[in-house]
Order: C-alpha cells, then structure tokens, then sequence
C-alpha cells in the first residue's frame, strides 16, 4: 500500500482511501472552492498530512486542504517519468569549447516528488537532452565539483573553485560557465572576482530562480545565455547572468562585484547597484551597455589567489544594537568586521568603546552603508569623524558582502593591517568606482503618475 500513498499520511491519506485514489491517479476533486483536475502527485515525506496535491495540465502544481474536499474520481493511473532523456553531446570542431562547473542549484534539474528534493542534470548528455540548443552554441564537458545549496556554500568551496578555473583556462578552455544556486550567489561571483583576476576569458556565473520541472522556469534559457556569453562574448570577466525582466526577452551580464539579489522570486531577481550592467544578452546577440570592460585575449595567463581568512564578520546595524555584540566577536578572536551602517556610516554611541578596543586588539574594522546605493562619507558628521578617530575604516561604495568577502580574502594574504587596508581600498574589478553615474541608482515606484505612463506605455 505504500506505492498508493507515497508520502501522504493522515487525514490526507484516508481521503485518497476513502475514494480509492492513488498517487500517479489523473483525478477531479470537487471541493468548495471549485473542480480541480490533474495528475496526483507524491509527496514530501516530511509534508503536512492536510493536502493533496494535484499537477495540472498548465504543468502548475496545486495544494488541496483535505477540509475543503466534497468528492472525488481516479481516472486511470499514469506514473510520470521525470527523468530528463540523455543524448550524446555532438562536438564541432567550428564551435568553441566550453566548461561548465556545477557547484549545486537547478539550472538543469527534475523534482523527486518522494522527498521534495530537486535532482539535478549534469552530465553533457542529461545537459543536452534537457537543453538541446546548447549543441548549436559550443562544445559542453562538465565537471561537478559540489552538490549542495548555495547558502552551503563558503570559503572552502570558493578556494577549490577558484584553483579548477585557474587549471581550466591554462589548458586552454574558450570559457567557463559555473551553475550556482542563486540565494549567495553573488558572494561567489564576488570571491571569484577578488582570487581570479584578469582572466583572459569570460567566467560566467548562472542559476534559475523556478525549477526546471515547471512551465515558468527560468532554467534552460538563463543557461543559454550563460552559455552564449561564455562562448561569443569579448568580455573576459567574471559576471552573473540571469534574467534581464520578468519575461523571457533577454538576460543581463553583471559584474561579479557589483550585483546582488534584490528579489526572493521574481526571474529577474539580480541587479548591477550602482552602476549599469555590463551587457544584455539573447539567443542571437550579445549587447553591451557600457565598453569600460576587460576583453577576451588568446594568452593563457591569470592570477589565481585562492585564499580565504574565516574569522570575519559582516554585522548589519540596528537602532539600540547593544555593544556585547562587538565584544563577544572581539573575544572570540575575529580578526576582521565588516559593518553595514546606517546614512553615510553610522552606529549608535554604547558602540564606541567596543570598536576602539577591536581596534586596539588588532580586529579590522570596515564601514559599508545599508541603503547599498551610494557611498561612506564619515567627513559628514561628527559621528563619523569619531568612528574614524577610534579605528573604523570607511570602505567607499562597496556593497557589504562584497567588503566582507574581499576583507576575508585581504585577510587570508598578510596579517599586516597597513597591507590589508591597502588591498580593501585598490579598486579591483569595480568593487570601488570613482562615482556613481545618474542611472545607477534607479528604483521604480509604483503609483506614482510618472512611472505608471511608462509601464503602460513602454514596457511591462
């Protein structure tokens, strides 16, 4: 009986007993919010036991509340195969050849419904059967180096990353293209950015914010253009490439120092802040926006720096932050601190004594702005002439995580603070500009007239 009820349990389970329906069951339910049609599907084991679950035939999935159900009718039973088809991945010798790293994510995966978990695709084969116009774009091999979520990923993923570029492009690969869960993504494109410079070839970072198993996912053309951009592009540097706008137009390249994810679902989830993208990107076409990048060459030559100082901190202040926050990192033997602080720079005064002993201790401490947008200016005020005065070190416009990356990897070179705030504060891959230019800081805001004509009329 289990095969019936794969993962139901409860009141759900004795519903689907009650009216003899199994899980792979093409079955209506009428319930008091309307009829419902569809394939039922296993679920998680770790699932609630108050719901059915239902595939349409839009490829939508729906959750029923036992509660609301009135009646219901199997109509056959038709188990769906989710296993993406494997083909050989052709090979030309007119196409460029390609790397792609697989560090986790779902660029090109199915669900298993039995535990919820999504099962990636990796292989060239499983690759091209899923994603069959990436055979018109280069030579695909692989390589899966990790498996995990993004939020696992950190410093000693980084660091292997990193060296497998490095071996990549001196044997002379055309470009690289790394699957990346999105959630920290830009924290990898950042790192990346900091321990592999001046690469002579394009290292594009790429995810999907839907899984592939359903119709609105994101996954096989943000592939495209990831993989596109790696093999056609000029521009050698290490980017994210994701959704551009909501719809399936196009996708944007940006540099890996200077986006972030500003979206918990929508595709187009990544931004440049304080700047422009680099370029846009479609099947047939790759479009700059700007030409200050650094371009593709035919040497083998980069400089790989995979190091990495754990014992950092990226703190996000609030109003009343209490200063035993500080002291607990100072005991623990943290030997950097990133804080995103409020306007121009700020924290609140208890603080003080607290940073002037991490920096009597040794600790490097850097300041970062929460608004993202803009720089730290400490000249400003009195506040932040005293924070300056007892050790704190304004960071300009680097985005927090980006400071705390680039702090740990400062760290992980030379304990010599007069070295590590000359490495914080040498611009490297725009991490730092010399301005924010009048289009970097767009936020759109709805109803107000202005903005509300131009969605109208111009774009949706």
């Amino acid at each position: 009986m289990s095969d019936f009820f794969m993962g139901y349990k409860g009141k759900a389970q004795e519903i689907l007993k009650k009216y003899n329906v199994r899980v792979w069951s093409e079955a209506k339910i009428d319930t008091t919010r309307g009829t419902f049609q569809g394939i039922v599907l296993p679920r998680s084991e770790n699932d609630d036991a108050y719901h059915i679950v239902l595939k349409l035939i839009t490829g939508y999935n729906v959750g029923i509340a036992v509660e609301t159900i009135q009646n219901m009718v199997g109509n056959g039973y038709k188990k769906a195969n989710y296993k993406i088809p494997e083909r050989e991945f052709p090979v030309s010798k007119d196409k460029k050849n390609i790397k792609l790293f697989g560090t986790g994510g779902t660029i090109a995966s199915r669900l298993d419904y039995r535990t919820g978990a999504v099962i990636p695709a990796f292989s060239p084969g499983e690759l091209y059967g899923a994603v069959p116009e990436l055979a018109d774009i280069c030579n695909l091999s692989t390589d899966k180096l990790f498996a995990v979520f993004s939020e696992n990923m950190g410093p000693a993923q980084y660091k292997v990353l990193a060296k497998a570029i490095g071996d990549e492009i001196k044997r002379g690969i055309d470009g690289i293209v790394i699957g990346h869960g999105t959630d920290t993504m830009h924290h990898t494109a950042a790192a990346l950015s900091f321990m592999v410079q001046n690469p002579p070839v394009p290292i594009v970072l790429v995810g999907s914010q839907r899984s592939s198993d359903r119709p609105s996912s994101d996954a096989a053309l943000n592939l495209i253009h990831a993989t596109k951009t790696a093999a056609d592009s000029d521009i050698a540097e290490v980017m994210v490439c994701m959704f551009g706008s909501t719809s399936d137009e196009y996708g944007l390249l940006h540099r890996g120092t200077r986006v972030r994810k500003m979206h918990s679902s929508y595709r187009s989830a990544f931004r440049t802040i304080g700047d422009i993208p680099i370029a846009k990107v479609n099947r047939d076409e790759i479009v700059p926006l700007r030409h200050d990048y650094k371009h593709r060459r035919k040497d083998r030559d980069v400089l790989v720096t995979p190091v990495f100082e754990e014992r950092i901190s990226l703190i996000y202040y609030y109003p009343n932050m209490n200063p035993d926050i500080i002291e607990s990192i100072i005991d623990m033997r943290y030997k950097g601190i990133v804080i995103s602080g409020t306007g121009l720079g700020h924290i609140n005064k208890p603080l003080y004594p607290a940073i002037k002993r991490a920096a009597e201790k040794g600790v490097a401490v850097y300041m970062t702005v929460q608004t993202l947008w803009g720089y730290v200016n400490m000249f400003v005020y009195d506040t932040g002439r005293d924070l300056m005065s007892i050790g704190i070190i304004p960071a300009e416009n680097m985005l927090p995580e980006v400071a705390y990356i680039k702090l740990g990897w400062a760290l992980g070179q030379t304990s010599d603070l007069e070295k590590v705030k000359e490495i914080m504060l040498t611009p490297i891959c725009d991490d730092i500009t010399e301005r924010e230019p009048y289009n970097g800081y767009l936020v759109y805001q709805g109803g107000i007239p202005e903005v509300e004509e131009f969605i109208k009329n111009f774009h949706k």
